[in-house]
């Protein structure tokens, strides 16, 4: 199905009036009522705004993705709005937002919303998209921006709807100094570690760096011993620039591609007990899939 065909001219507003981001969802949510005056307004935007608290649904690229899935509505609904002059909100790259596209959808349909939360994302990844969209003068012609793209809901849900693909990685090379600073400024737990050719060959932790101070950690645990002789952090920091990624990568590493469905994946992660998995297009590192987005994107929404 294309994704303009889920677009209801009535719920396309191809210019906004409202001068924040709160204002310009109420102004959508309005689109909605005047189609469905039977909905809770209040109750609907306090789930868009807890949806909101919980994460900042700004995309960057001059889009945000405001949502909620609640029992309030029996189908998905969707309201796409344009700020022609563009609205001050902090977003990812600091630009203002331009195209709001507010998704409706009930609990029970996390598979069809995530699939059309990633085409809006693609129009959005596409740079071409957005001097058209901002050119639309009404609901029509905006749509018809959406219908040119050819962009389809797929049947399945696959890696490609929920996988991150701005990916901080390592090199092999890089001192545990290095390691430990990038975790830290990217406020992240792990990273891919990829060589000169950008295929990933190993994953590095948190976990790894704490195991590298304390090695024999399973021996201290079964025996008791909490006080060593040496300081084994102040060991490990003296050899900081020394450690580098490839000592203390894991090897054991699970690849998948987008197109593999998201329950596959699951089930993997589960089975071999491992949280970050790196997707691959010939070979090549082009995204990264976490435990974490299974539970906030599909469980939560």
């Amino acid at each position: 199905m294309r994704l303009a065909a889920l677009l209801d001219p009535l719920l396309v507003s191809a210019d906004l009036h409202s001068e924040s981001k709160t204002g310009a969802i109420g102004e959508l949510m309005d689109r909605v009522l005047m189609k469905f005056p039977g909905m809770d307004r209040a109750g609907i935007l306090s789930s868009i705004a807890e949806r909101e608290e919980i994460e900042n649904t700004s995309f960057g690229r001059c889009f945000a993705f405001p949502h909620a899935r609640t029992d309030l509505v029996g189908e998905m609904h969707i309201a796409l709005g344009v700020s022609k002059r563009g609205i001050k909100s902090p977003t990812p790259d600091g630009r203002p937002l331009h195209v709001i596209c507010l998704m409706l959808t009930p609990r029970n349909i996390a598979q069809l919303y995530l699939q059309t939360l990633s085409a809006f994302a693609a129009v959005a990844r596409d740079e071409t998209n957005l001097p058209r969209i901002l050119s639309a003068r009404t609901p029509d012609e905006l749509i018809r921006v959406i219908w040119d793209t050819g962009l389809t809901i797929r049947t399945h849900l696959t890696v490609r709807d929920i996988m991150h693909r701005d990916v901080v990685t390592v090199s092999p090379e890089d001192t545990l100094k290095d390691v430990a600073n990038k975790l830290y400024r990217h406020k992240v737990s792990g990273m891919p570690v990829v060589d000169a050719d950008g295929r990933p060959i190993g994953m590095i932790s948190e976990r790894h760096l704490i195991k590298a101070a304390l090695p024999h950690y399973q021996s201290m645990v079964e025996t008791g011993v909490t006080t060593p002789d040496v300081e084994p952090f102040d060991d490990l920091l003296k050899r900081e620039e020394e450690i580098r990624a490839k000592d203390i990568m894991t090897t054991r590493l699970f690849l998948t591609t987008e197109d593999t469905p998201i329950v596959e994946v699951a089930a993997q992660m589960l089975f071999r007990n491992i949280r970050r998995v790196p997707v691959v297009e010939d070979g090549k590192l082009i995204g990264l899939i976490l435990r974490r987005d299974i539970v906030s994107k599909v469980i939560r929404g």
